[in-house]
């Protein structure tokens, strides 16, 4: 088998630039890419934090990228710009009407366009969807989720068959090469894929499962 030639700094960063611009949800001319021995650092200013955040998986969805720093701003100006009441009433109504996120479990700070989430959840997934519920409102700069994750008691065992079942509906292939430790209702995966979607297939079909309190992701993505 002929071991794949590392792509240079260069390379990689130009590959970057296109999927910038091949990402519909970015203005790629607001964003500044840096590369440095493998390090990716984002920069720039843009309009919302969902744009932020859709640059940074961009960035990640390139091969032989690992690292990445996102040290994009957020800026709200002009007409967009609402007060943190009209954010916080705006964050109140997603959190209701999004039938995944257990709204009364949760409750909202609004400061100068930063949201921050508290409560406890029993699923990790819904600790995730209520941050996906409120980070595309117009005035969010940012998203803080300190939602904690208490999980119903599950026995170890039904945890790990649960998990098992998943990586080979959602990921079989690369779930063949990761290995799942739990520990006190957190789990730890250990291993290497061969890119960062496979990764994010494999951790998003454990954050689904009952009984998981947090995941320590440890997955390697490999060239």
């Amino acid at each position: 088998m002929t071991k794949r030639t590392r792509k240079s700094d260069a390379q990689l960063k130009r590959d970057i630039e296109d999927e910038l611009i091949w990402d519909t949800r970015v203005k790629e001319a607001e964003i500044g890419v840096e590369l440095k021995d493998g390090i990716v650092t984002l920069t720039g200013t843009v309009d919302s934090w969902t744009e932020r955040m859709a640059a940074q998986e961009a960035a990640h969805r390139v091969d032989g990228i690992h690292d990445v720093a996102n040290d994009i701003r957020v800026r709200v100006v002009g007409a967009r710009e609402r007060t943190d009441t009209d954010i916080a009433k705006a964050v109140r109504h997603a959190l209701q009407w999004d039938v995944l996120v257990p709204d009364e479990r949760i409750e909202s700070t609004v400061s100068k366009g930063v949201v921050t989430l508290e409560g406890t959840v029993e699923l990790w997934n819904q600790h995730d969807d209520a941050s996906r519920a409120v980070r595309n409102l117009a005035g969010v700069g940012e998203v803080r989720n300190l939602i904690k994750v208490a999980p119903r008691k599950v026995a170890p065992q039904l945890v790990r068959e649960a998990i098992e079942g998943a990586l080979k509906r959602h990921a079989e292939h690369a779930g063949k090469h990761v290995e799942v430790i739990i520990e006190d209702d957190e789990v730890i995966l250990k291993g290497e894929v061969p890119s960062w979607s496979e990764a994010h297939a494999i951790i998003g079909a454990v954050k689904g499962t009952p009984g998981v309190r947090g995941v320590r992701n440890m997955i390697g993505v490999h060239e």
